[in-house]
């Protein structure tokens, strides 16, 4: 519903329509067995979905010219995209088992309109960048109530004495959570410099259909700046929703802080 709302107001502030033509906009259709992908004339600044079971991704950290679409069985939606130039395209969005395309090649003309002016948009999307600021409090108790559950190993990866282990991974509303925990056998301590999480496709021995897409951490709770020798700490990432397609695999890259030690975790069929 809040994702509802919220295309409708980027719809109704943030783009110059005629209001005169009436448009019927496209229907592509989706599951969770394929990706579908969309191709756009300009790189994608900003996608969302109407509805929880359609998932848009899209790399929000370089802009890229395409975006994966996935359904799960449920109500039609509909997708909101504004490219680079300030293009704003709408869909329909629909679940079906058979799909009749998989790549949707989209020229400008398919626009609906552009945004206007810019400085206004910019100043929206400020507001908007961080929807889960009220959501903290809730975070952390649920992060404290998944360390007390049973926790079991789904993937882990040791390298120079460090090991770094994915126990759990659960969906609560419109987040994932994943409890993850780094154990420290090296003989020396270990500072912290990142733990990034990744969404990969293809084989990354093929560059060309190799991609790693950085995926957005909107809670981190416990947290270790450092890990001494002997020690063990387990922590939860909150994460926005996200399907992994049957090719995709999930990625946790750990990096040292002022040292070259680094562990990289795979894991899929979560």
């Amino acid at each position: 519903m809040k994702n509802q709302l919220l295309v409708y107001s980027l719809l109704c502030v943030s783009t110059f329509i005629n209001a005169q033509n009436i448009m019927v906009l496209d229907t592509i259709y989706a599951n969770n067995h394929k990706n579908v992908a969309l191709f756009f004339p300009q790189p994608i600044r900003q996608g969302i979905t109407g509805a929880e079971n359609f998932v848009f991704t899209y790399n929000r950290e370089k802009e890229q010219y395409f975006g994966l679409l996935q359904a799960a069985p449920g109500t039609e939606s509909n997708l909101l995209t504004i490219t680079r130039d300030g293009r704003v395209y709408a869909y329909i969005l629909k679940y079906a088992d058979r799909l009749p395309k998989l790549n949707y090649f989209i020229p400008e003309a398919k626009s609906i309109g552009n945004e206007k002016p810019e400085i206004k948009i910019k100043n929206i999307t400020k507001e908007i960048i961080d929807p889960y600021r009220d959501r903290t409090a809730y975070f952390e108790r649920f992060s404290a109530y998944i360390l007390k559950t049973k926790l079991e190993p789904l993937a882990t990866k040791r390298k120079k004495g460090i090991r770094i282990q994915l126990q759990k991974v659960m969906y609560q509303a419109n987040e994932v959570y994943l409890v993850i925990e780094i154990k420290n056998k090296s003989g020396i301590d270990f500072e912290v410099d990142y733990l990034n999480v990744y969404r990969t496709n293809g084989n990354n021995k093929r560059k060309a259909s190799f991609q790693k897409l950085q995926q957005q951490v909107i809670h981190k709770y416990k947290i270790p700046h450092a890990i001494k020798n002997g020690e063990r700490r387990r922590f939860v990432y909150v994460l926005p929703k996200m399907v992994l397609g049957n090719d995709e695999k999930l990625l946790l890259e750990l990096q040292e802080l002022n040292g070259s030690r680094a562990v990289s975790l795979k894991a899929k069929n979560l």
